[in-house]
């Protein structure tokens, strides 16, 4: 959905270019009716995009250009078979352009099979670096969590992300989190894509205030302004740590960045190190005390309906201000989903605006709506 909007905005003075999202966890039926308007760009998972070409209901005979983003990722959560099956429809005329952080053997082989001569731009992860205060604090394993839940009591973030390197884990420290009264979601691999869409947006409306993830489930997380990040784990590859902890110095900010090391991460530690070519700055725990709950300012209600009932914004606010009586800054972001409407509203107003608006309406039709949690 990320790309697709920026697709959007970027073809919007292209008139009547029609751009369609391709992925699963959405009804199969819904997208077969889409495609028979002829998308002029298909954004789609190779799972997703393989049912189709397998049963017909969509070609690529005149596909002009096949982009593989994110491709180091894709292999990392199985798709190489489903890969190398898309491109056996593809036409051997198309151009094909590939994305990858980074530029392991198997991401080499796949550009040798599906491209020509390719030429290739490589930008210097140290040269891209923002301006990012980096924290380290030498912890045990086990240790961890309490550090972070003081760790998060004294700085407060409105927003932090949280990188774990297993699903495991990253359902533990959520869980850990939430017990002590810190806002926070879990975002990893084993998610139904209806479940990532609506944590993806909570987080970013500002119904929790922590997300923990994998690096695999945040790729293309896109927060304009992230104040933290934390290495709840380091990454075992250098680069991926550069990509983590850049996602907190958006357009031009400063950010912060904290890692964790315990013994047995010592010498990813001094990989980091060496790569960036800096000295590590070692900070001392803060002392154990109190921990301070971490609330999230906004509740997420969840509207049926969406793009497909031709829903807009103007819609829900209307009967939130209008029908229900909510002040409009009780309302933060709408966002509307393909068959859903995501509104947030302040925390003390959600309950009051779920019960109201369950079995009202909009634009005429009645509402089916939930209070995310």
């Amino acid at each position: 959905d990320q790309v697709a909007g920026e697709l959007r905005r970027l073809a919007r003075f292209l008139p009547n270019t029609k751009i369609l999202t391709l992925c699963g966890g959405q009804p199969f039926g819904m997208q077969r009716d889409s495609l028979q308007h002829a998308p002029h760009i298909i954004v789609a998972t190779p799972g997703r995009l393989l049912d189709h070409l397998q049963k017909g209901t969509v070609s690529l005979d005149a596909l002009n250009t096949l982009v593989m983003d994110e491709a180091d990722r894709m292999l990392d959560m199985g798709f190489s078979d489903a890969i190398d099956d898309v491109i056996r429809f593809a036409p051997a005329s198309r151009q094909t352009l590939l994305f990858s952080a980074t530029w392991p053997e198997a991401i080499a082989a796949i550009s040798g099979r599906v491209q020509r001569d390719p030429l290739a731009i490589e930008i210097d992860s140290t040269d891209a670096l923002p301006p990012i205060e980096q924290q380290f604090y030498e912890t045990s394993s086990k240790g961890k969590i309490p550090l972070l839940q003081r760790l998060l009591s004294l700085h407060q973030p409105s927003s932090c992300v949280v990188f774990c390197n297993t699903k495991k884990d990253c359902q533990a420290v959520c869980d850990a989190l939430n017990e002590v009264g810190q806002s926070a979601l879990s975002l990893h691999g084993d998610l139904e894509q209806r479940d990532r869409d609506q944590t993806l947006v909570r987080f970013a409306n500002g119904s929790a205030r922590v997300l923990v993830a994998t690096d695999v489930a945040a790729r293309g997380l896109d927060i304009k302004s992230l104040e933290l990040v934390v290495n709840f784990e380091l990454a075992w590859d250098p680069e991926v740590h550069v990509h983590r902890i850049g996602r907190t110095a958006r357009a031009g900010n400063s950010g912060l960045a904290i890692s964790f090391c315990a013994p047995e991460e010592a010498q990813r530690a001094n990989i980091i190190s060496d790569m960036l070519q800096i000295k590590l700055n070692w900070q001392t725990p803060p002392a154990n005390s109190s921990i301070v709950p971490l609330e999230a300012e906004m509740a997420t209600l969840c509207i049926d309906g969406g793009k497909k009932a031709k829903m807009r914004p103007g819609d829900v606010l209307g009967a939130l201000t209008g029908d229900i009586g909510l002040d409009g800054a009780d309302i933060g972001k709408i966002a509307v989903h393909p068959a859903h409407v995501y509104v947030a509203v302040r925390q003390a107003v959600a309950h009051k605006a779920w019960k109201q608006l369950q079995g009202g309406k909009i634009k005429g039709k009645t509402c089916r709506v939930r209070l995310l949690k």
